[in-house]
């Protein structure tokens, strides 16, 4: 049977006046208003799962496969808290899956590997690397970094390796008296994983920043490399390296900062659709004790982002999500040109019933962006044209658990999503 989105998938409710509305969101508030669904050019309505998986659109199916416990390859078993995820073209048509797990210290399991192969003996994050052959069947899993701790998003390079990075700060000097050691190495770093070979040896990309780091995004042309940070009064951070190719040999760390506007928050009263120019300015302790990165750089004048989190390359910009920011703090998208070095609000989500909480995104073959939602109720996949309107091209019907880690096959007939718990992979195909 055809599923709608929630109840409140409409702006019927809302008034023009309390809530900021691009172009777009416009043409969908008059929809709504008019009594019509607040969709903009998807797939059609969602059917329901006869296994009460993951609902998808008519000519949409899926599987499932690398689920929390499941013994691996190498012996291990599967940790929980599938996250980011990225897909690499193997041999012979197979795909590499390269899959991060955010798995904190205090938390039971985790990635298990040798402790000469860990960057921290008590770290519990990581990633997987998944071999998939082209019937989308899973062929190999095994452990490829082990050893930091709550591995949250990331992204691919041109060279054809994955950052992974750490949302998480915590120093042997914060581990309490008189309790078990969470810690026993400085967090707060990306790690890179090379797409082929097995278990890596960690090395911190300290020149890249010390913080909340959630995800990057690289742009091809010039090999700099975007930064998010999950905090409520994050900055976006552009990494120039000395080495393309190498990003232990370092590089020059900067702030995002908005040309006469300085230490803007872009959560409040923000213009949508209007290129705004930035500048970018030095950090110098790029490696600090404490969790205060972001504050030299909002001394600076960089501009207050809150909760950055997702982000990707595309169409020659690069594009991020805040998931709790905007007037409703519900979640916008904000694009960076850097041809014109101007950044933009591309979407800001009036109501749950359009986007809740955005977070990890990719560009699907048709040219859309597609979200992961992490909110409060129901998970959706998004869909976002190129003029702005959303559209639900898939909702978790197996639980209320965060879609994550969501990107494509490099030849873009599959789609790869993880439910993060219990810790779910699912190749998803149709007509794209």
């Amino acid at each position: 049977m055809p599923l709608s989105r929630r109840s409140f998938f409409t702006l019927a409710g809302a008034s023009a006046a309390t809530v900021m509305l691009a172009d777009p969101l416009k043409k969908l508030y008059a929809r709504a208003a008019a009594g019509k669904s607040v969709t903009g050019k998807g797939y059609g309505e969602l059917l329901k799962d006869t296994k009460g998986i993951f609902d998808l659109p008519p000519g949409f199916q899926y599987h499932t496969f690398s689920q929390t416990g499941e013994i691996m390859s190498d012996g291990t078993p599967v940790p929980q808290k599938h996250d980011g995820m990225v897909a690499f073209p193997g041999e012979n048509g197979k795909i590499i899956l390269i899959r991060n797990h955010e798995v904190s210290p205090e938390l039971p399991g985790g990635v298990v590997a040798p402790e000469e192969n860990k960057y921290d003996k008590l770290g519990k994050g990581g990633t997987t690397t998944l071999i998939v052959n082209s019937d989308r069947q899973l062929v190999k899993h095994y452990v490829s970094l082990a050893g930091t701790s709550r591995n949250c998003a990331g992204g691919a390079t041109p060279w054809k390796s994955w950052i992974t990075c750490e949302e998480h700060t915590a120093t042997p000097a914060q581990n309490q008296p008189n309790s078990p050691k969470n810690v026993s190495m400085k967090h707060g770093y990306n790690f890179e994983v090379p797409s082929k070979g097995e278990l890596v040896t960690p090395v911190a990309l300290k020149a890249m920043g010390r913080f909340n780091h959630e995800a990057i995004a690289v742009d091809p042309t010039t090999g700099y490399i975007y930064q998010t940070e999950d905090r409520d009064d994050s900055c976006i951070y552009r990494f120039r390296p000395k080495e393309t190719e190498n990003l232990a040999a370092g590089g020059i760390l900067e702030a995002l900062v908005i040309k006469g506007s300085p230490t803007i928050n872009t959560s409040i009263n923000f213009p949508m659709s209007e290129p705004k120019e930035v500048e970018w300015e030095t950090i110098e302790n790029v490696d600090p004790e404490e969790d205060n990165l972001r504050y030299e750089a909002q001394k600076k004048g960089a501009a207050i982002f809150k909760r950055g989190e997702g982000a990707c390359y595309g169409n020659g910009e690069i594009y991020w999500t805040c998931t709790s920011g905007g007037k409703a703090e519900i979640g916008q998208i904000f694009r960076y040109a850097p041809q014109a070095n101007t950044v933009e609000l591309f979407v800001e989500s009036p109501n749950r019933g359009v986007l809740d909480y955005p977070d990890n995104l990719t560009f699907a073959p048709n040219g859309h962006l597609f979200v992961c939602e992490d909110g409060l109720d129901e998970q959706f996949l998004v869909g976002i044209t190129p003029e702005g309107e959303c559209y639900p091209f898939a909702r978790n019907a197996l639980n209320k658990s965060e879609l994550a880690g969501i990107c494509f096959a490099p030849d873009g007939k599959t789609m790869f999503v993880n439910i993060q718990n219990p810790g779910i992979t699912l190749a998803i195909w149709g007509e794209w």
